[in-house]
């Protein structure tokens, strides 16, 4: 998609002019409709359309309007015109033209301050994201034909200024969303950390340990998850350092299961397609340290992802079985399709032994409990820290993105107290099953502050609500975390 700044709209394909509650032109709108001897306001008026935020109305063939179709945007609330509202209107103007055969979009947006200018400029990109590269057959009417959007802004400068720093965000995204959307037999273990290697040409720095390594290290939880798969277990450490030389990083850790059959407690067969996104947590971290490297982040940041594959051949670990964790602490394995908390285990220690943060966050898609809990557009937060809650719980309603604090009361710890181990990787029963999961992970932060965010509920999404996701991965928590670091943590 070539998205770029314009002066004036001048002749083109498609004119999108937004209109806000009440049928309130909005920019050029007035000025159009003037030109056009009123063309525009007795098409909304013979219509349902009334500015209401989703709505959209094609009015063609319009003498006078410069453009072969005019397309009027509801833009909601003009009053309550904010960023997230600006997207939507950015996106939905995309998705309301993107099939019609036309290939270029011009949008109005010179009324509008540059910075918003560029805001609508990043929310079709996000909105015109597509994952169709193994899609060799489908028809052309069913593919998008717009190729480029002409975005008009009161200065172009100002606006290609503002855009830097979403267009890095944006990218960070889209590689997340592309990690998540790979099938498993392209996205295995050692290829997710070749492709976050490759992100060193940002300017982060990339480890990647392999299973001879992490076996010196004592990470046999971690190990334990991968030991029924032909596919090598990786540990990939991804540093960025753009706060003061010496400065305490801040740290994030991923579950990165790039697929899970459940292991020996394997899954049923119907749904365990979607066990390909059982590595969204890494994804999300990966793509937040993307979005920091991009945008020159000021700050010192870590990302720490373990990626294992959950097989169940003649060697994968076994209900019952005791596996000694980085940190010391025993585990019995009850249940080896609750994998990921084995990873994190082992990743959280080491990330709090080797990097000592002011605050460590895990980003995984964990339980299925939690979508018991919260339903599909929520994830979950569970923290040690009101400090670090109430940062991620700030940042999120700024970029559209929902979660919800849960308890991890101490009466819950009995829960998963084990017979003959330190622990056990699962509770009594369903009952509470994120928050049993949530408690054993806090048993390997070592006091340090820390969140644990449970996006099992919104990682995919087949019916998205949102103009700027379209349906399947997501990339969720790429943005809440960087606006969260940003608002609260750069210098």
């Amino acid at each position: 998609m070539k998205i770029e700044f314009v002066a004036a709209a001048g002749a083109c394909e498609i004119l999108a002019l937004l209109v806000h509650d009440g049928r309130q032109f909005a920019g050029a709108g007035a000025e159009v409709d003037t030109r056009t001897g009123g063309a525009l306001s007795r098409a909304i008026g013979k219509s349902r359309v009334t500015g209401a935020a989703g709505q959209s109305l094609n009015v063609a063939g319009t003498s006078g309007a410069d453009a072969d179709t005019v397309v009027l945007i509801g833009a909601g609330d003009g009053g309550a015109f904010d960023d997230l509202a600006i997207e939507a209107a950015g996106a939905n103007a995309y998705h309301a033209v993107k099939l019609s055969g036309a290939e270029c979009l011009t949008i109005d947006a010179a009324h509008l301050s540059p910075e918003q200018a560029a805001r609508i400029a990043f929310a079709v990109r996000l909105a015109s994201y597509r994952f169709d590269k193994y899609r060799t057959t489908e028809k052309p009417e069913k593919k998008p034909s717009i190729t480029s959007v002409r975005v008009v802004a009161s200065d172009i400068r100002a606006a290609e200024s503002a855009l830097e720093p979403l267009a890095a965000v944006a990218e960070a995204v889209e590689f997340s969303r592309d990690l998540v959307s790979e099938p498993a037999n392209v996205l295995y273990p050692a290829e997710f950390a070749r492709r976050v290697k490759e992100l060193e040409r940002l300017g982060l720095g990339v480890e990647i340990l392999g299973e001879a390594e992490m076996e010196k290290l004592g990470m046999r939880t971690l190990l334990a998850v991968g030991q029924g798969s032909r596919r090598e277990s990786q540990l990939a450490v991804i540093q960025w350092k753009g706060g003061a030389e010496g400065e305490q990083p801040i740290a994030f850790v991923g579950k990165g299961v790039c697929f899970d059959t459940g292991g020996i407690s394997i899954k049923p067969s119907e749904g365990m397609e979607d066990m390909k996104w059982d590595m969204g947590g890494a994804a999300a971290v990966s793509g937040l340290m993307h979005a920091l490297a991009g945008r020159k982040a000021k700050v010192n940041a870590i990302g720490v992802l373990g990626l294992v594959e959950n097989m169940p051949d003649g060697n994968a670990q076994r209900p019952g079985d005791v596996v000694v964790s980085m940190s010391g602490q025993t585990v019995e394995v009850i249940n080896t399709d609750a994998e990921g908390r084995l990873v994190l285990a082992d990743a959280l220690w080491y990330t709090q032994e080797r990097f000592k943060p002011k605050f460590m966050i895990d980003l995984a898609t964990l339980t299925g409990a939690m979508i018991v809990a919260l339903g599909l557009d929520y994830a979950g937060v569970f923290s040690n820290s009101d400090e670090v809650a109430d940062n991620v719980l700030a940042a999120a309603p700024k970029v559209g993105e929902n979660f919800w604090r849960m308890p991890i009361p101490s009466i819950y710890e009995k829960h998963i107290d084990s017979q003959i181990a330190d622990v056990k990787n699962v509770g009594n029963g369903r009952a509470g099953g994120s928050i049993t999961a949530a408690l054993f992970l806090q048993r390997f932060t070592n006091g340090v502050p820390w969140a644990h965010l449970d996006i099992a509920p919104t990682a995919w999404t087949n019916k998205s609500i949102n103009p700027t996701v379209p349906d399947g991965a997501v990339g969720f928590g790429v943005r809440t975390l960087d606006r969260m670091v940003a608002d609260a943590y750069e210098g």
